[in-house]
């Protein structure tokens, strides 16, 4: 007979941050990952408890999950987008203390998106050349304002995201981004 699950913590959801990260920044994981305190199976074994929960037939909805594992939301914000409303949600994320996790809440607690943005009164990174884009130096909102105009693209994974920038100098690229944090420039 297995004892009772342990719950999955704050901590547990940053590995599940840090692990798709990892694809493209994997020294800048293996940095936090120290600085949190855990292993590489930690992480790896805190993204399949994450897997399995969203799998389970028994799943909560998203915007539950989020709560049951963030805790209660930090804040919570009216936002219209077009002719849709929705409520964003913002929790702390420790390993990026300038940033919060926000997911926007729909209809029928419904999420319709989940990432790291900038924190209130944080200050946003200066943004003029490629060269200012550095792994984790800013958010999508903040690369698409400062390389407007940006074009959206698919990403190549649920929670990755992709824009069409071009270049002060003209060149066009593709700013790659995980869970919202930027991680690295391809050619356009």
């Amino acid at each position: 007979m297995t004892g009772p699950a342990r719950p999955f913590t704050p901590l547990d959801f940053q590995l599940v941050l840090l692990r798709r990260m990892a694809d493209h920044n994997a020294d800048l994981v293996a940095d936090a990952r120290r600085t949190l305190g855990v292993s590489l199976t930690d992480m790896r074994e805190a993204n399949k408890r994450w897997q399995a929960m969203l799998r389970s037939p028994r799943a909560r909805s998203a915007a539950a999950r989020y709560r049951s594992v963030l805790g209660t939301p930090e804040s919570r914000t009216p936002r219209r987008i077009g002719d849709l409303t929705c409520e964003a949600w913002h929790w702390p994320v420790p390993l990026w203390p300038d940033l919060r996790f926000e997911i926007l809440v729909g209809e029928g607690n419904a999420v319709w998106n989940a990432w790291l943005v900038r924190a209130p009164g944080a200050p946003a990174p200066r943004l003029h050349t490629l060269d200012d884009l550095t792994p984790w130096s800013c958010t999508v909102d903040e690369a698409a304002r400062a390389f407007a105009p940006a074009r959206p693209l698919q990403g190549t994974a649920p929670t990755r995201w992709g824009l069409a920038l071009t270049a002060p100098d003209g060149r066009e690229v593709i700013a790659e981004f995980t869970w919202g944090l930027f991680q690295r420039v391809l050619p356009g």
